[in-house]
């Protein structure tokens, strides 16, 4: 006879769990919570300022990636490629690292990449938002508003790393015989 989810048991601890992630995600906008300048960025078109990723929208999502060389980075920029569309039509949304222009479109283009990409070379906009660790950045992602009078406030942030809720792959893994085994992502399969 096949098992069954004992739903009795399994609820509560799925209720408990959405709990915990709903006073994390208050405490992780309440610690984000800032003023921001309007950085420049560099793109193979020339600057943009952190202002104009906004484009029409209010908000916008820029996530923090370590670049090319991190296959961790890869991996969740390839996942977030099909949700682009779908958080775009909530707020704007971009991609940052310390890559040059040049090697982020080389880059993006092998994944097939489709949101904005920008250099953060030459800014402080990594260290400023948390998300730098000595010379090297750390991955994650920081949402901002776009305040009536043009300011910029952060209003919300969170680092990405192997098991979080960001990337769909760990919680499907974590359901296997031995969860995740040591795996980790790769360039090419």
């Amino acid at each position: 006879m096949p098992a069954t989810f004992d739903r009795a048991t399994l609820m509560p601890l799925f209720e408990e769990l959405q709990a915990a992630k709903k006073r994390m995600a208050d405490a992780l906008k309440a610690a984000a919570r800032m003023p921001v300048q309007d950085y420049t960025f560099q793109t193979t078109a020339g600057p943009v300022a952190l202002s104009a990723l906004f484009g029409p929208k209010d908000d916008l999502v820029v996530v923090h990636n370590m670049g090319r060389s991190c296959v961790y980075c890869t991996m969740w920029a390839d996942g977030l490629n099909g949700l682009a569309p779908h958080l775009a039509d909530r707020a704007a949304f971009a991609l940052s690292s310390p890559d040059d222009p040049a090697t982020q479109a080389q880059f993006a283009a092998s994944r097939a990449w489709r949101f904005p990409i920008v250099s953060t070379q030459g800014t402080t906009f990594a260290a400023d938002m948390g998300f730098a660790q000595g010379s090297g950045t750390m991955p994650g992602y920081s949402v901002f508003r776009r305040q009536p009078d043009g300011t910029i406030t952060r209003t919300g942030a969170s680092f990405f790393g192997p098991g979080d809720d960001y990337c769909a792959i760990w919680p499907m893994m974590e359901q296997m015989e031995g969860g995740v085994g040591g795996w980790s992502p790769k360039y090419q399969y």
